[in-house]
């Protein structure tokens, strides 16, 4: 299951999905949950209390009504201390997506990481095998083995849940694949030139090879092939090179050896050969099809030059006769088989990418990963999020639409939805979530260090991530003011604008001295990292669960003048763990008691603009398919910020929320007595996500160590607090705050509520004297609902 559109969307076109109700008054539901699995099958220690949920005014939220608080005593349960609403509501979640088709996983979305080099391009398929054109040769799925198939034994990393499937050997990428059923061959045109087929019916060889092959094209790779029915000329294929020249390919006999080819080519065709006989309604469609298809290469060709929204991106020809084409800007024209312009209609605004035709449908797939099913008039019969990322190319075979996504995932979708089966199979799969659920534990420790510009020693760096690392498996570490002067901020501004900057050297040392303190390269890997200005990310995964960490994308947004230096701002990363986003956003934000609003405006604007990215030195392959993205794609509610879309999202890093109404005495008695519940309710963080202007939905475990700014470097113990001409009013500066699944805090972990986290330890390491600032660290212990997808396949066949 993909980690971010398993959400119920609000909004979708199709009759799939029951609203939330949207009375004035509270609806409150309760729902109990039998004891979870873990990985192996076995019940779990955790067996979640009823969860209460209202839906309020049309969203999910919980309440504080006295005879609320009195249930949830009942038991046991509290509300969490600040409530999210519009845009940081709390993602909903389903075991089963109640806007959609029950879909078939032939593939679940793989780990960008672990699909270097062998990218799924291109699908085609017959009523027993799915094939599909890899970057490193061709994969074939058999149909009768999806459901009860058991896992693939020779499946490469990444692929140890999808369906059994046999693969290839090496090949050059293959860009596009023709099915060839009266032969029982495969032909695949690659990105050498070369044309390819393959059996259908392959050996048991662990590879399989191909049966022949020829060079079609000698610079410019095969992007189509078309098999036609031409029986007089013995044409077996047209083949469209990078230049739009169509070419007719025959294979003579001493190409394909195998008798049974042999003989049907025994007769070669002539330019003086006539018909004889009329076309058959097959021929004439082919024909109809390569004239429109040379008439709209003409119009995408001089639309390219002119409006570049309008370029054709996919043809397909319905049973009536007509060819669709669909442009980059959602809009889909119908021609006539001479090219004349029939109707144009547009029921999306995100680009086409791929159509496909069985009798009286079209079904669409567009960047958005959206897919819609039209009639042949072009009314639109239903549609929903296919994937979270475009659907390149679909295929039909048995009873299935297949889908591809530009992420590698496959997936069937019924011929016969929307329709009644669709829901008794949606409710059958919700009553058997338990059996194909399983619930995965992971310790993450989160670290965040105002450094002033200066360098730690390797003992700082133990106390403060050493000392606690060995018990987790995911280490975040964020880092503010790593180097401020004017050189390092303008060199920041210029890699953000696109220019070539110098590598600011004190990043890497960090990042290196980090690694050595968690003994990179033995026990823990580094997935990620994202710098701005004088800020700094980094995460790294220990051995046994970096198999289940990858799709790591970083953001960075600027909050100093104009929102364009990044003296102040947010870096971030995005993290798939066990097939769930957990996003990691380190902040700096405005300095000074007074400027509370300027603090608040900071947070608002980076966690409603701050955009994920593939970063600079990605493991993703260079030859992948890189589709254009548009301002709609992937956007799956008006104006919804990415952060919203995670499972789980951590703030951290230097606030700069000050106390109010105190003095620098008067804090220095409440420290040396250890009053921290006194201090904190002057604490102007606290007192503005009291009010909702700031951190809205988010937690905080509980403050016991003393504020954290300002110290004196090199001076230990409360002492060091800064007693200059300034005297600057101790405060808790630097702080972890976290939001997960759960909408209420008693909410159990299931697939209605994905990851929920629990804090086991919240501390300053007062000892280490090297910045003004003290490191900050928040360990958290995170529970993780995912789905068994051979499990849940077999569910689906019985």
């Amino acid at each position: 299951m993909e980690p971010d559109d398993d959400a119920t969307r609000r909004k979708g076109v199709g009759s799939y999905g029951q609203p939330a109700p949207r009375d004035a008054e509270a609806t409150f539901i309760y729902t109990r949950h039998a004891p979870l699995r873990d990985r192996h099958g076995g019940e779990t220690s955790l067996a979640p209390a009823p969860s209460l949920v209202a839906w309020v005014d049309g969203g999910l939220c919980s309440a504080s009504s006295a005879s609320l608080d009195r249930a949830l005593s009942e038991y046991g349960g509290a509300l969490p201390e600040f409530v999210g609403a519009g845009a940081f509501r709390v993602p909903l979640r389903a075991a089963v997506h109640p806007a959609r088709p029950p879909a078939l996983e032939v593939r679940p979305h793989p780990l960008r990481e672990t699909q270097v080099g062998s990218f799924l391009r291109t699908l085609a398929c017959d009523r027993r095998q799915l094939w599909a054109g890899a970057e490193c040769g061709v994969r074939v799925w058999p149909l009768d083995e999806v459901f009860f198939g058991a896992r693939c034994p020779a499946a490469r990393r990444g692929d140890e849940e999808t369906a059994p499937f046999r693969e290839s050997a090496p090949a050059p990428p293959a860009l596009c694949v023709a099915v060839d059923a009266a032969n029982r061959m495969v032909w695949t045109g690659h990105r050498d030139g070369r044309i390819r087929a393959w059996r259908m019916d392959q050996g048991d060889a662990p590879l399989f090879t191909e049966a022949v092959s020829w060079q079609a094209f000698a610079r410019t790779p095969v992007l189509s092939i078309v098999v036609t029915s031409d029986a007089r000329t013995r044409d077996l294929l047209r083949v469209f090179g990078m230049d739009g020249h169509v070419e007719s390919a025959r294979l003579e006999p001493p190409m394909m050896p195998e008798q049974f080819i042999e003989e049907e080519i025994k007769v070669k065709p002539t330019k003086k050969d006539k018909p004889q006989c009329s076309f058959t309604f097959l021929q004439k469609s082919r024909n109809a099809l390569m004239g429109a298809a040379d008439a709209m290469r003409r119009v995408a060709t001089k639309g390219t030059l002119i409006e570049d929204n309008r370029r054709t991106e996919a043809v397909a020809q319905p049973m009536d006769g007509t060819i669709w084409s669909g442009c980059t800007n959602g809009s889909i024209i119908v021609w006539d088989g001479n090219g004349n312009k029939l109707q144009e209609f547009q029921h999306h605004v995100s680009s086409v990418q791929c159509m496909e035709t069985f009798g009286e449908r079209v079904w669409v797939g567009y960047a958005s990963g959206t897919i819609q099913v039209m009639d042949v008039e072009g009314n639109l019969l239903a549609g929903w999020t296919a994937h979270s990322c475009p659907v390149i190319k679909m295929a039909i075979g048995g009873s299935y639409i297949f889908s591809l996504a530009h992420h590698g995932g496959i997936r069937g979708w019924p011929l016969s939805s929307p329709g009644p089966l669709d829901d008794i199979l949606r409710t059958e799969l919700a009553n058997r979530e338990l059996s194909y659920m399983r619930l995965e534990n992971i310790k993450i420790l989160v670290g965040t260090w105002n450094v002033a510009q200066e360098k730690a020693s390797y003992e700082s760096l133990w106390s403060w991530l050493g000392s606690a690392s060995p018990d987790v498996g995911l280490v975040v570490v964020g880092l503010q003011e790593v180097e401020m002067g004017a050189g390092a901020l303008a060199m920041a501004a210029a890699k953000e604008s696109g220019l070539r900057a110098v590598t600011n050297r004190s990043w890497s040392v960090w990042i290196d001295n980090i690694g050595k303190t968690l003994d990179e390269g033995i026990s823990f890997h580094r997935v990620g990292s994202r710098q701005l200005a004088g800020l700094l990310i980094a995460a790294w995964a220990r051995n046994d669960l970096k198999p289940y960490v990858g799709d790591v994308d970083a953001a960075a947004v600027p909050c100093g003048f104009g929102h364009a230096i990044g003296n102040k701002g947010g870096v971030g990363l995005r993290i798939r763990v066990h097939d769930r986003r957990i996003c990691f956003v380190n902040n700096h934000f405005a300095a000074h008691l007074e400027n509370v609003s300027r603090r608040n405006a900071d947070f608002d604007h980076i966690y409603r603009t701050m955009t994920f990215n593939k970063p600079h030195g990605s493991t993703a392959s260079t030859t992948s398919v890189q589709l254009p993205k548009t301002a709609s794609d992937n956007q799956t509610d008006e104006d919804t910020p990415e952060l919203a879309e995670a499972d789980m999202v951590v703030f951290l890093g230097d606030f700069n929320y000050r106390l109010n109404g105190i003095t620098y005495d008067e804090a220095r008695d409440m420290v040396s007595q250890r009053s921290f519940d006194w201090l904190r309710e002057r604490d102007q963080l606290r007192i503005e996500m009291k009010a909702g202007n700031v951190f809205q939905g988010m937690r905080e475990g509980a403050i016991k160590f003393p504020p954290t700014y300002k110290f004196q470097r090199h001076q230990p113990g409360l002492a060091g607090y800064d007693s200059g001409e300034k005297k600057r009013i101790p405060a808790w500066c630097d702080r972890i705050l976290y939001r997960d699944s759960r909408s209420v805090s008693i909410a159990g972990c299931s697939l209605e509520c994905p990851v929920v986290a629990a804090i086991t330890s919240y501390e300053a390491c007062m000892d280490v004297t090297d910045s003004d600032h003290k490191p900050v660290r928040c360990t958290f212990s995170v529970d993780i609902a995912r789905v068994d997808e051979l499990t849940r396949r077999r569910s689906m066949e019985k």
